[in-house]
């Protein structure tokens, strides 16, 4: 015979109800100290915000927003420098979602579980000195680096089994990369490198990807077959053709084919 959930749900509490508190406290205790593997506490809310912390890309966005917060105000450097790392990281739409929801926890993160999530990068020096590099280049968004943020970098790198000097020598390796000085050549070669939406030092790969994102994104057949106007179909031409001669010239001047 089956029971209506309602009346199980009914039973349950009321059995629950008449066990004394102590006994009951007893009892859950025991059901996390056998099934989860928790035996205080402490190891309690670590497990919880393990699981509420979020990985990958997104964990990076997610110290970022608490690298903005931390100086007090998020400005719109910050926000500015957010995206720049999108792009770097070529995010689809919808990682991008991920992480600019991640990017506002870490605005309001109480840092409950990240020790925990930084130890895991531990035996990954790459994961970790590409999170690090992020997050210098978000501490000097605004300028300088601030004491608190600049001790924030620090402990998470700590987190990630590097030690301070190592730290602080990679803030200065990404200084030196973001600040180098930009080859010469004219005003048109600039004007490409913002049209493609990537940096003079870019990989070759890193710009052929760019450019047929933005062909296909702004291709007139594709706008023609979704019913754009006569008139979205031209621009989208003109856009098209400065698109390719941009890509052309990067393309000599970094010269690869």
């Amino acid at each position: 015979m089956f029971w209506p959930l309602t009346l199980l749900g009914a039973i349950a509490g009321w059995l629950l109800a008449s066990i004394p508190g102590s006994l009951l406290g007893g009892l859950l205790g025991q059901v996390l100290d056998r099934r989860l593997g928790l035996d205080s506490w402490a190891r309690l809310r670590e497990r919880l915000g393990r699981s509420s912390l979020p990985s990958g890309n997104a964990l990076t966005f997610y110290l970022l927003g608490r690298l903005a917060k931390s100086s007090g105000r998020v400005s719109e450097a910050h926000i500015q420098m957010a995206r720049a790392e999108m792009r770097r990281l070529e995010l689809e739409p919808a990682a991008q979602r991920e992480a600019i929801e991640a990017f506002y926890q870490g605005k309001a993160a109480d840092g409950e579980g990240l020790r925990v999530a930084l130890r895991r990068l531990r035996g990954r020096p790459e994961a970790a000195k590409s999170l690090l590099q992020a997050c210098w280049r978000m501490a000097r968004a605004n300028g300088p680096v601030e004491p608190r943020t600049h001790e924030l970098v620090l402990l998470w790198g700590r987190w990630m089994g590097w030690d301070a000097s190592a730290v602080a020598a990679l803030d200065q390796q990404t200084r030196a990369r973001t600040e180098a000085p930009a080859p010469r050549g004219g005003g048109a070669y600039h004007e490409a490198l913002g049209l493609l939406g990537v940096r003079h030092d870019s990989d070759p790969a890193v710009i052929k990807r760019a450019y047929r994102r933005l062909l296909s994104r702004h291709h007139p057949d594709k706008l023609a077959g979704a019913g754009a106007s006569a008139a979205e179909v031209r621009e989208a031409t003109e856009r098209t053709r400065e698109l390719q001669k941009a890509y052309n010239l990067v393309r000599e001047r970094r010269g690869f084919r």
